[in-house]
């Protein structure tokens, strides 16, 4: 009877094992995130073509800008993983602009890389910036010491 036991407990806790790994099954580490373009498609867009042939070209940008001159950025990012659970890195990130004239054609292109910027986390939609990060608690705390 006790060492049927011990069998059976065996059982489970490879079981219990096996079905805990199985999560990671099937998980092949990489996403790509935002509007991945492939290069068929960029490469048909060139200066002179109007705004309607590039959307349906590339789709809907991820977003646009109007300062400066009108512009629509593509903006896409692959990140690695060796397991679901581990932290992530981000391997390629990439901003596909085009840039208009005032009477919507293509002035010119231009295809940024991890190389030309910061990496962006898209989880927190924060951008990391230089200096230092002050708190609530710091920023009263130094109000209060400027009164004295």
């Amino acid at each position: 009877m006790a060492q049927a036991l011990r069998v059976v407990s065996r059982i489970a806790a490879v079981a219990g094992l096996a079905a805990s790994l199985s999560a990671c099954l099937g998980y092949e580490g990489v996403v790509n995130r935002g509007a991945v373009l492939d290069s068929r498609s960029t490469g048909q867009i060139k200066p002179g073509m109007p705004a309607q042939q590039v959307m349906a070209t590339l789709g809907t940008p991820s977003t646009t800008s109007t300062v400066g001159g009108d512009a629509w950025y593509y903006v896409s990012q692959r990140i690695e993983r060796q397991f679901a659970f581990m932290p992530q890195n981000i391997t390629d990130q990439r901003v596909y602009a085009v840039y208009f004239d005032k009477s919507k054609k293509v002035q010119r292109v231009a295809d940024y890389g991890m190389e030309d910027g910061k990496p962006i986390d898209f989880i927190t939609r924060t951008t990391p910036t230089a200096g230092p990060e002050y708190h609530l608690l710091q920023g009263m705390l130094s109000k209060v010491s400027n009164l004295f």
